[in-house]
């Protein structure tokens, strides 16, 4: 296996927004981050959507999920046969069914499958072995979350908030020797995010999101229903504790009554609401919260937690770093930490009983 050295790795991302699939190459030992190389994204069509929102929620084995699993690969290599000089790929597939209380997750797609179609090495299957030990098998990145902070030379506890399907938060403080040290990192779901507002957005205008917040913008926020979404008890649930991707649709039913922009604009509140809900969770306040994931394109979205935080909320892009690259670097990350041997989750990120490595290697690494 891999013995310390900086290899140029590639990662990929396919996220419960269900948009596409992100690809980005990182130059690192699985210890630091020596640089980022070049990114892609390929979208997916409005019919590959139809195929992947009709395996969702779904298993190995149930209809659906082989066309689905099929597509993801397909796709991967399709985008990921792109680049150039690559040592290793990170593929994390794409999650259809997420059971933290069961012990058991589904990411479709075959990494086997998908290193023989590009003749290079695939670290896939992330979360298993984490869940196998007793974590929740989510969030997977903040351990390439304490390598950013350290390659941006934080010198205070920060926190990253990923605002894609689901949301979920990293607090970090930068002065541990690693991430798996105690007191190093505290990560979570917080809670939905943009998925149910792509669900209203498609749902009501035949739209895959409200883009720019333009929608939320022209609407109110209804108080009775961001109540009865706070009354949910997974705000009062002590971390590490995570989500699948419909685990809140119940959303859609809250402002089923209200016109489209109050819909839009009372679904956006949730989101943020929830992220100010977890912040009470953070072990130290973070000196700013850096925003990274789709959500962070909404303006609405982002003023909503300016307000209602006290700290500073700034895109990852105010640090030089890349969001919409972000999860996809994470898994290249990983991958050389899987082939090194190294933890990829720990008990206060995951809640799992001890840091732990997860992932299959299929295909040869080069020593």
């Amino acid at each position: 296996m891999l013995k310390g050295q900086v290899v140029r790795a590639l990662g990929a991302m396919s996220g419960t927004s269900l948009d596409g699939v992100d690809a980005a190459a990182v130059e690192t030992d699985g210890v630091t981050i020596s640089g980022f190389g070049e990114s892609a994204y390929r979208p997916y069509s409005r019919d590959e959507q139809a195929v992947l929102r009709a395996a969702l929620g779904r298993w190995p084995g149930q209809d659906g999920v082989a066309p689905a699993a099929r597509l993801v690969e397909d796709a991967h290599a399709q985008l990921l046969s792109e680049f150039d000089g690559i040592d290793l790929i990170g593929f994390h597939g794409q999650t259809l069914a997420h059971d933290p209380a069961g012990g058991r997750t589904h990411q479709a797609g075959d990494g086997a499958r998908l290193a023989g179609l590009l003749g290079r090495p695939v670290v896939w299957d992330f979360r298993s072995a984490d869940m196998r030990l007793g974590g929740q098998g989510a969030p997977l990145a903040p351990f390439f979350h304490f390598a950013c902070a350290k390659f941006i030379g934080a010198d205070a506890p920060l926190a990253f908030l990923n605002l894609g399907g689901v949301g979920n938060l990293t607090w970090i403080d930068p002065a541990r020797p690693a991430p798996e040290a105690e007191g190093a990192l505290l990560a979570f779901d917080t809670g939905p995010a943009n998925a149910p507002l792509n669900d209203l957005m498609m749902e009501r205008r035949g739209l895959p999101f409200d883009e720019g917040g333009a929608l939320a913008a022209q609407g109110k926020v209804v108080d009775g229903a961001l109540e009865l979404f706070l009354d949910e008890g997974y705000f009062l649930k002590m971390p590490p504790k995570s989500l699948d991707r419909d685990d809140f649709s119940l959303m859609l039913d809250l402002v089923r009554e209200l016109d489209d922009a109050n819909a839009a604009a009372t679904m956006t509140a949730m989101a943020a609401a929830a992220v100010m809900q977890g912040m009470q969770f953070c072990p130290a306040p973070p000196e700013r919260l850096l925003v990274t994931g789709g959500g962070r394109h909404n303006p609405v979205l982002m003023e909503m937690l300016a307000v209602g935080l006290d700290c500073p909320v700034q895109p990852v892009e105010a640090v030089g770093l890349d969001g919409d690259m972000l999860e996809a670097q994470a898994f290249a990350y990983l991958a050389v930490r899987v082939a090194r041997g190294l933890p990829t989750s720990c008990p206060s990120t995951t809640g799992v009983r001890a840091a732990v490595g997860g992932g299959e290697i299929s295909g040869r690494i080069g020593s």
